[in-house]
């Protein structure tokens, strides 16, 4: 498991509910976890490391003495949003790139959690920022479409550099044809949707 990097096509792939939670869920949520603190990162999202299914991990003081502050959140769902405002954010699939971002002051959020309970709360901050960022990370969105013109504009550079970077990764072999990506993408799902697990989780939560 490796965290893909900016314009992976993995990066516009909406993700699936997750129907079960098994031993393999677990792993992956172990393992997410682990690429978040190793890359300083405060949340990461499935599609970001190449899965499917709607799994999200964050912990907001990014600290991993703090285990007591870490989520995994499944099929996580943003039920209703209030208020605006504005905030630096970052994201690990586009390293050392920050830009000010608008979004709800505070939202409603639910999800599953590894014992398929369902957790629902109101929150503010940076940990409603950072379960919006995860979120649209789930749907294909990413922070780049949040940007405002000059945000755009002044990361123009970067984005160039990593889709240069990508390609040059292409071209050497390290990341694999659009096609055969595409490929792998679509395997993942039939995986997803053959696999079965317990305990079972009744419905993803309402959107």
């Amino acid at each position: 498991m490796k965290i893909v990097y900016y314009p992976h096509p993995a990066l516009r792939h909406p993700t699936k509910p997750l129907a079960a939670i098994d031993r393999q869920v677990h792993l992956d949520a172990g393992r997410m976890l682990d690429l978040m603190y190793e890359n300083k990162g405060l949340g990461l999202a499935s599609n970001q490391v190449f899965l499917s299914y709607r799994i999200v991990v964050l912990n907001p003081t990014g600290d991993p003495q703090q285990r007591d502050k870490e989520e995994v959140l499944l099929n996580p769902v943003v039920l209703e949003r209030k208020g605006t405002i504005e905030g630096e954010e970052g994201c690990l699939s586009f390293p050392d790139l920050f830009q000010k971002i608008r979004r709800a002051k505070t939202v409603r959020v639910q999800a599953y959690n590894l014992r398929g309970e369902v957790v629902e709360k109101t929150i503010g901050d940076l940990e409603a920022r950072l379960w919006q960022h995860e979120v649209d990370h789930l749907d294909g969105i990413l922070f780049i479409d949040k940007m405002g013109p000059i945000a755009r504009l002044s990361s123009r550079a970067s984005l160039k550099k990593f889709e240069q970077d990508f390609q040059r990764g292409r071209e050497k072999g390290e990341i694999p044809s659009e096609t055969e990506l595409e490929r792998m993408i679509q395997a993942h799902d039939e995986e997803l949707e053959k696999n079965g697990g317990t305990p079972p989780l009744e419905q993803p939560p309402a959107l």
